[in-house]
């Protein structure tokens, strides 16, 4: 129903497990997300390109609270 294959979708290792809000990845499509807590609904999908610079951005600090 979903297009979920099982064992695709993963949680950041930087994630906790206390039923806080959390992220999970697709490795089968890169750049396509979804609420871990409500992994049947809606997903954000990126391109290619803005993954990668996104990934990016997040390895290199630019997001770090200053």
């Amino acid at each position: 129903m979903n297009g979920n294959r099982p064992g695709t979708w993963r949680k950041s290792s930087h994630s906790n497990n206390d039923g806080g809000a959390c992220v999970e990845v697709d490795d089968a499509h890169p750049g396509r997300v979804r609420d871990s807590k409500d992994p049947d609904g809606p997903r954000l999908t990126f391109s290619p390109t803005a993954w990668k610079s996104f990934v990016t951005a997040v390895r290199t600090g630019e997001f770090d609270a200053r």
